[in-house]
């Protein structure tokens, strides 16, 4: 069995993990700020604030999902190959 294949995936470096927490921070924050400064009223920029939060919520789950979906793909995948492999060893095409 390739071990390559099914290996874990590669780790993230300490530079990649801060730069996605920064990126996240200052986008949140500038969305934010700018729902905050926009010159409309209070019931507006509380429906774009709260439409700023479910999207937020919304996009980690879609994601845990995706992430989720491939790790069951790759486990049944892996399974299978493992029982057809055992089906091979078993058989003998001499054996009468």
């Amino acid at each position: 069995m390739n071990d390559k294949k099914y290996g874990t995936a590669p780790s993230h470096t300490q530079a990649w993990i801060f730069q996605t927490w920064l990126s996240f921070i200052v986008s949140i924050s500038a969305t934010s700020l700018g729902v905050i400064y926009l010159p409309v009223d209070a019931w507006i920029k509380g429906y774009l604030g709260m439409g700023l939060l479910f999207t937020v919520g919304s996009t980690i789950n879609l994601s845990k999902t995706v992430r989720d979906v491939e790790e069951s793909k790759r486990l049944i995948n892996r399974i299978d190959e493992v029982k057809l492999e055992r089906i091979l060893t078993q058989y003998d095409p001499y054996k009468e």
